[in-house]
């Protein structure tokens, strides 16, 4: 536990979720002055446009600027996997760390082609959480301790963050949450995460309803839920979009899992998620359903449904572009270009 973020009891976490600081306006306003200053038909850069201006905001500087972008994957294991609804092995987590870390996993390439960096943090992959249908995943003080191991992972120096997790079953985690959260039927949320086939998914619809309703009295405590049925990557998740919003640092948030885990915090406060974007709508069914809960609209839809991020890293090249066309881009005066007739 440090001085920066005290998170014992979780009532504090609470509080600073719903305290959260706003964006800059001013550095908004003076994006949106300079766009209407810039050589090109008033709004004919669609959302680069508006990305800028929020770059702006969230970075608390204009013009934006992205030059120290990182990438962060959590990853972590579950017990749940041993109700069947996985069609890898626990192992695989591990063995996937360590291939990101030799640089030959999908992320590794992305961010080379990008010029991004990458941290990949292990989460007591060796313990894998409580199995929630017959237990809570973690205690309230692993949750907390978990979530200031997040907060304080975030460097104060990023300019963008992207987010993004590895674990074996954690769909399954992510449905569980959904549910808890939102309502509705488990088939809502559930999907073939890794390569489940009908059956694979009906059994894995089976798990996240007894895991719900196993702990029902969680129900309306978003940090309760996350405790109860969450893993240690969507706790890390959720205290690092806590801590980039405390330094200034605007978030890219990758599918389904990493969505469910910031859907804890908007449970809280709708708003704890207006530093953050959806990098891209994942394949996994329920993801675009989850965006809509969310108010996000996915900056990039290819199909993808790999994780480790790379979904909010390959959005990050968008967002470098929206923010060097708005900063290096000449105006009507400096080009000496004619502007649009009063």
């Amino acid at each position: 536990m440090t001085d920066s973020l005290n998170l014992s009891p979780l009532d504090e976490l609470r509080d600073l979720v719903r305290n959260l600081p706003g964006p800059d306006q001013a550095a908004a306003e003076a994006a949106r002055a300079r766009q209407k200053a810039l050589t090109k038909p008033p709004g004919s850069l669609g959302r680069l446009e508006d990305l800028a201006a929020w770059l702006a905001a969230w970075q608390g500087q204009h013009p934006p600027s992205i030059r120290q972008a990182m990438v962060v994957v959590y990853a972590g294991n579950h017990g749940v996997v041993a109700q069947g609804v996985a069609p890898y092995p626990q192992s695989v987590t591990a063995q996937m760390v360590s291939n990101f870390r030799n640089g030959g996993a999908a992320i590794n390439q992305i961010c080379e082609s990008l010029g991004l960096g990458l941290q990949v943090f292990e989460l007591g992959l060796e313990v894998p959480t409580g199995d929630i249908t017959e237990t809570a995943a973690m205690s309230e003080q692993e949750c907390a301790a978990t979530l200031v191991y997040g907060f304080e992972a975030v460097a104060a120096q990023l300019d963008l963050l992207c987010l993004g997790e590895m674990g074996i079953g954690n769909t399954t985690i992510a449905s569980a949450l959904c549910l808890a959260l939102f309502g509705g039927e488990p088939m809502d949320w559930v999907g073939p995460g890794t390569g489940l086939d009908q059956a694979g998914i009906r059994r894995k619809a089976e798990v996240v309803g007894r895991a719900v309703a196993l702990h029902a009295e969680a129900s309306g405590d978003p940090l309760a839920i996350l405790t109860r049925l969450g893993g240690r990557e969507f706790a890390a998740i959720c205290g690092a979009i806590i801590g980039a919003r405390m330094r200034q640092v605007p978030v890219v948030l990758d599918g389904f899992v990493c969505c469910a885990a910031a859907a804890v915090l908007h449970a809280i406060a709708p708003d704890a998620l207006d530093h953050c974007v959806a990098g891209h709508r994942s394949a996994e069914p329920a993801h675009g359903r989850l965006l809509e809960r969310l108010g996000k609209q996915p900056l990039l839809d290819l199909d993808m449904r790999l994780g480790e991020a790379t979904g909010a890293a390959l959005a990050a090249g968008v967002l470098k572009s929206a923010a060097q066309i708005h900063r290096g881009m000449a105006t009507f005066a400096e080009a000496g270009v004619s502007g649009p007739k009063p």
